[in-house]
């Protein structure tokens, strides 16, 4: 008999049975995340007359998408959420604008190894860079969650990427992402769980990880993870999380592989109007950029900024394009205020915006008008993604950005090595 797979292991535990690739099982599900559409949610957990939430303390919800409410249909939403929260006892609520869903688990202490996550949100994955298997799900879906504790999953087969090499100068674990999804197409592991490994990965720190397994919804995958390491274990227990609960494959369990070799990689971008449209950012030096934004559940973490200050230090941005920058945290955001990080963004030009989503999504803090051309350190750059359908959305590090901010062109940042 084969050996088992970390999805397979996860989902066995959870659902009390000997779960095989391509089964349908019911599990228990350890912790369940909604941001604002938890109005939406709650709406529907009403219409399933449940008396009760199953366990408050295992459901977190976060206002990140529209925090400060940006319109009045916003504002009830939240409004309803107040109240559903309070009603149901959910003591886990971040409501002041901690932060963006995705990064405010695990600083919170949410997230553990081998747990089992839905959160209402595609880029649930994130958590995967701690260990976890964790998945977006539907508004129905969830609201049957929060009236059971139980989801059905079927048993994702695995496709395990081995990334050999070290990062050349310049290039991020974005340029990484950019390259897989590139490689494998935007549907290449679709209901997949992914799994990343390697001498690359190894090296990377958390915040690294998190753009991988950030991204893997991406290519179609159910899940993204990254095995826990010392690395994770010294983040996690500085937030008092147990570690008991590490899973990994097995050495002979079967799953698809992919091998890559990083040491060849050069600065990317992801073109109009699809994640996998992707080139070298040299290949587009012709192209001017209107809007620069840096942040996002996939890169507003401290390295992120830090990385785009060391080439804004001391200068000024195109008077061309407007910065926009947005920390993922609030603890990110007073990190960066008290080493000035932020100071230096905000002298380059930028502008500082409190933590959330807002212009990833196009809900407020900087949309696109028509004609508009914008490169962002985001995830997804879909036909009006982020303002008016007649605008162009660019995918890249917060390096290539930073540098892209500079020359008001996408810029390699690579041409401002001294």
């Amino acid at each position: 008999m084969s050996g088992r797979t970390f999805a397979q292991k996860v989902l066995s535990r959870a659902s009390g049975t000997e779960a095989e690739v391509g089964d349908t099982v019911v599990a228990t599900v350890d912790l369940a995340m909604s941001h604002e559409n938890a109005a939406l949610v709650s709406r529907i957990f009403h219409e399933i007359g449940a008396p009760a939430v199953w366990d408050p303390e295992k459901i977190v919800l976060v206002f990140d998408h529209r925090i400060p409410a940006s319109t009045i249909s916003a504002a009830e939403g939240h409004k309803t959420v107040r109240e559903f929260a309070e009603k149901k006892g959910i003591i886990n609520f971040y409501r002041h604008g901690e932060g963006i869903c995705h990064q405010v688990l695990p600083e919170k202490g949410h997230v553990r190894p081998g747990a089992l996550i839905v959160g209402s949100d595609s880029h649930t994955s994130t958590y995967g860079a701690f260990g976890a298997f964790a998945t977006g799900i539907g508004a129905t879906e969830m609201a049957a969650v929060w009236a059971t504790g139980e989801l059905w999953f079927r048993v994702p087969e695995t496709l395990r990427i081995i990334n050999e090499g070290v990062l050349p100068p310049y290039t991020m674990s974005k340029d990484l992402m950019l390259r897989i999804i590139g490689d494998i197409g935007a549907d290449g592991a679709n209901y997949r769980c992914v799994e990343y490994v390697g001498e690359a990965v190894d090296e990377m720190t958390i915040s690294s990880r998190m753009v991988l397994c950030n991204m893997a919804i991406e290519m179609g995958a159910k899940a993204g993870v990254c095995f826990p390491d010392q690395k994770t274990r010294d983040y996690l227990a500085a937030r008092s999380v147990s570690l008991d609960g590490e899973l990994f494959s097995d050495e002979d369990a079967e799953m698809s592989h992919c091998e890559l070799d990083v040491s060849d990689l050069v600065p990317l971008v992801a073109a109009p109007h699809s994640v996998d449209n992707v080139c070298s950012a040299s290949s587009l030096s012709d192209m001017t950029v209107d809007q620069a934004v840096l942040g996002s559940c996939t890169n507003g973490r401290l390295e992120d900024l830090h990385a785009a200050a060391s080439l804004l230090d001391g200068k000024s941005i195109s008077p061309s394009v407007r910065l926009i920058v947005v920390p993922a945290s609030k603890e990110v955001y007073r990190m960066a205020m008290e080493d000035g990080t932020l100071a230096t963004l905000a002298d380059a030009g930028g502008i500082v915006v409190n933590p959330g989503c807002g212009p990833c999504l196009g809900a407020h803090q900087g949309l696109l008008a028509s004609g508009e051309r914008a490169i962002a350190t985001t995830n997804r750059n879909f036909r009006g993604r982020m303002g008016s359908p007649e605008a162009e959305i660019y995918l890249a590090s917060p390096l290539t950005v930073a540098a892209s901010a500079l020359r008001g062109r996408i810029t390699d940042p690579r041409e401002l090595m001294s």
